[in-house]
């Protein structure tokens, strides 16, 4: 877990309000069957695979995969620069993402993306940090150039709600 306190409450507050602001359905699905900020940041650790949801300038819906990760309470993910999503986030940033571990977990995200590292402008403020936990992760040899070859967007969300219905189950406890 790699948020602060700070983070772990602003996560709180929007599942809290993405839920209650939720239609009557999603609400009796999962209310009663979710879990905390904190509880779902231990849950989510290392690479998590995402369905990730762009739109076509045509406006039609495209979903592919991606490597997620679940770091200070967003998602951050990753794809060839030259792949049709990347295409599409720069035009339209917003997204939708969705983590499912079968009926036990799905974590349902809406916001918009933020490049971390473009290939024409200064990188973020915290690449460097992501990127010593991305070569950690993935390792860091010369398989590909991660500033050139390699985007990563972080999805800054506006609404996200967890159906985790048993927690032991998803904590092996």
């Amino acid at each position: 877990m790699r948020e602060t306190p700070e983070e772990l409450n602003k996560l709180q507050s929007l599942l809290g309000t993405s839920l209650s602001g939720s239609t009557a359905h999603l609400r009796s699905i999962v209310e009663g069957r979710t879990i905390t900020a904190a509880q779902l940041t231990g849950v989510l650790t290392g690479m998590c695979t995402l369905a990730l949801s762009t739109v076509t300038a045509k406006g039609e819906p495209r979903i592919s995969g991606v490597d997620g990760h679940f770091l200070h309470g967003r998602w951050h993910f990753g794809t060839a620069r030259n792949a049709a999503k990347a295409r599409h986030l720069a035009a339209r940033p917003a997204a939708s993402v969705a983590h499912m571990r079968g009926e036990d977990l799905g974590v349902f995200t809406h916001g918009t993306v933020e490049e971390l590292n473009p290939e024409d402008a200064d990188t973020t403020a915290d690449w460097q940090e992501l990127l010593a936990y991305l070569q950690d992760f993935y390792g860091d040899d010369d398989a590909f150039d991660w500033n050139r070859e390699v985007v990563y967007y972080r999805l800054n969300p506006h609404w996200m709600t967890v159906y985790a219905p048993d927690l032991d189950k998803l904590t092996g406890t």
